[in-house]
């Protein structure tokens, strides 16, 4: 089985750079090839980790975060990105965690493919 870390710091809006990473990282763990996927959110994509934000998409991006979580999906927002930003002790979407720069290294040495966005 494949091991594929993706590393999101495009702010959520403004660009779709985020967006395809969701959408990149939602068919992989949906394949048949069944990969492992690992997706790490840095600078300002950390706010992708919020709750109840508006982006006039039907599903928008918390429900991809959402699908993401039930395929078993490890999202993780940089630790120290979210401090950064006043969003560390905020509540997140069900099954995004903060994460540490230890552990995205971890993740990088053991991955197969890193992708950035």
């Amino acid at each position: 089985m494949q091991n594929i870390l993706i590393i999101i710091h495009a702010a959520p809006y403004g660009s779709e750079r985020c967006l395809s990473g969701l959408r990149l990282a939602t068919a992989l763990a949906g394949s048949d090839a069944k990969p492992s996927v690992n997706v790490f959110l840095m600078s300002d994509a950390t706010v992708l980790g919020l709750p109840n934000q508006i982006d006039g998409a039907t599903n928008g991006l918390q429900g991809m975060v959402e699908t993401l979580v039930g395929y078993g999906v490890d999202i993780r927002a940089c630790r120290t990105c979210a401090l950064a930003r006043g969003l560390a002790e905020l509540p997140l979407i069900p099954g995004v965690r903060i994460g540490t720069l230890a552990e995205l290294a971890e993740s990088t040495l053991a991955a197969d493919k890193v992708i950035t966005f």
